[in-house]
């Protein structure tokens, strides 16, 4: 089916655009008050995740109310771990709990490198009536969490400022750590296979946890295999977004994707010269710049159009938006990008 607006693929291709993309991480969620009257009628978020049509219908909700410039689909990384055997519950306030965690050889061995049409079907059928609903008017963006976000969950067993345990069986049992990490990135390549046949239109691989790591185990534990889902996706742009890996720049501008998302910590121009100018820059407005006043919104939005000089570049925040902010401001960001951008 012909996009009716093809503006994020053109851009992430490194092709002419009329003005820059724009779209946000974790657009579809509690900002709309029409996600939250969604979410009152349903058990918890994991019925949500896990319904398709309720799914389809809370991905194209931005479309609808925002305007934005893609829809992603709404999932979680989280449901890898569980396709593996490993389940997690979503508490309000606080976040995942995985009530039982990986910890020994026996665990590793217990896990399984889930097929997605059995154990992620869900998902694929959510894929699959949005993009039936969304009848070409965006693209949309299928995702995963990279192998060491997703390993650090499993072994940690809820969200941390630290993850010690997780990187504590990195330097204990180095060998075991690659065990488990070959199983997810398995998964994982299967899995974002599966949604790109579904069809996904581009990919978004999440580092949440990129930024804890020393830059040797980053690079033995994480980057090498974000490396190999890369090589396992030819078909549709990828996006890789670290948070906090700037000490990862430069190899990096080595993957074989096409969109690197920053966060709002890292300095657009630097960063433009380590990746260089075959790759499309994702980002990177501070989350907090959409608590300004309306005019401070409009200011900081085109200091950021500003710092990436318009070419291969897709305007997002750098990081999820913050649940609490206002939707109007989150217009004002995409309005304004819409406006100053055009060319």
């Amino acid at each position: 089916m012909q996009l009716k607006n093809d503006l994020l693929l053109r851009a992430a291709l490194g092709q002419p655009t009329e003005r820059t993309p724009v779209w946000l991480m974790r657009q579809a969620g509690r900002i709309l008050p029409e996600y939250r009257a969604v979410r009152e009628r349903l058990s918890g978020f994991k019925e949500l995740v896990e319904t398709p049509e309720l799914a389809a219908e809370v991905t194209i909700q931005p479309v609808d109310l925002l305007d934005v410039d893609a829809a992603i689909i709404f999932s979680d990384i989280l449901v890898v771990p569980e396709a593996m055997g490993c389940t997690y519950e979503m508490i309000e306030k606080r976040g995942p709990i995985f009530p039982k965690t990986v910890k020994t050889a026996a665990d590793v061995d217990s896990m399984r490198v889930a097929n997605p049409h059995e154990h992620l079907n869900y998902v694929l059928e959510a894929i699959k009536v949005t993009k039936r609903e969304l009848n070409g008017r965006v693209p949309l963006i299928g995702f995963a969490g990279a192998p060491w976000t997703i390993f650090a969950y499993m072994v940690e067993g809820s969200g941390s400022k630290t993850f010690s345990q997780a990187r504590k069986m990195l330097y204990e049992a180095p060998e075991l750590s690659h065990t488990l990490l070959r199983k997810i990135t398995d998964t994982t390549i299967a899995y974002l296979q599966a949604q790109v046949e579904a069809g996904a239109d581009l990919i978004q691989i999440f580092d949440s946890w990129a930024g804890i790591l020393p830059p040797a185990h980053y690079k033995e534990f994480s980057y090498r295999y974000i490396s190999e889902i890369c090589k396992a996706l030819p078909n549709v742009p990828v996006t890789v977004f670290a948070k906090g890996a700037f000490f990862s720049l430069a190899d990096f501008a080595q993957l074989d994707c096409q969109v690197i998302g920053l966060d709002w910590n890292m300095n657009v121009q630097e960063t433009r010269q380590i990746i260089g100018g075959n790759k499309t820059l994702q980002g990177n407005l501070d989350p907090c710049a959409l608590y300004n006043d309306f005019a401070g919104v409009e200011r900081e939005t085109k200091k950021m159009l500003d710092a990436f000089g318009g070419d291969r570049h897709i305007a997002n925040l750098g990081h999820g938006v913050y649940p609490d902010t206002d939707p109007e401001k989150v217009k004002c960001f995409i309005q304004t990008v819409k406006e100053y951008s055009q060319r």
